[in-house]
């Protein structure tokens, strides 16, 4: 993630991957409040789609060869670096079928090949970033816990901060508007 300068405090990056099949669902309408709610003051924000930006299939290389991944290049090569710039990094992801969406799956399953580039240093430069959550879900908060649980993990295993999950309840686009508990909540998440 990136580097902090001494002295002076560089501005946080905030990158938010939105991993809905579905765009201005409700996961990105609830994260677009609570960016506007409660980034802390000069925090610099990043979106992407990760649709717009399709990975290939992820291909397991550990045991062949020397175990080494090349290079990133194209939409890979613009996630990484997109992923290594950011102080905090927000899966803007719904719950599907109890966990994440295809696509933040995928871009995690590129993490283990990053992991593995000569002279990247994935997981030390990672280290000491944080990793958030916003999910919209029908139902109740415990059906969100594998998706939390995989986010958490991911965060523990990284040498992240966890910053914790923000759930919304709603189906149809616009449904978490009316959810009260998450509206309240959207005013501090972010917050320190």
């Amino acid at each position: 993630m990136a580097d902090q300068p001494s002295g002076a405090e560089a501005p946080r990056r905030f990158l938010f991957l939105d991993a809905s099949a579905r765009v201005g669902g409700n996961s990105e309408q609830l994260a677009r409040l609570a960016a506007e709610a409660s980034l802390p003051p000069g925090a610099e924000q990043q979106w992407l789609r990760l649709a717009d930006h399709p990975l290939p299939p992820f291909q397991d290389l550990r045991h062949t060869g020397d175990g080494g991944y090349p290079e990133p290049a194209g939409h890979e090569r613009l996630l990484l670096e997109a992923t290594l710039a950011a102080t905090d990094l927000v899966f803007v992801a719904p719950l599907y079928w109890y966990s994440l969406p295809t696509a933040a799956k995928l871009y995690l399953d590129h993490w283990s090949a990053w992991l593995r580039v000569p002279g990247l240093d994935f997981q030390a430069r990672m280290r000491g970033g944080t990793l958030w959550g916003v999910t919209a879900l029908a139902g109740g908060d415990d059906k969100a816990e594998p998706l939390i649980g995989t986010l958490r993990l991911t965060a523990e295993y990284m040498g992240m901060r966890w910053g914790g999950v923000l759930l919304g309840n709603g189906t149809r686009p616009g449904d978490v508007l009316r959810d009260e508990r998450a509206l309240v909540a959207v005013k501090s998440f972010f917050a320190d």
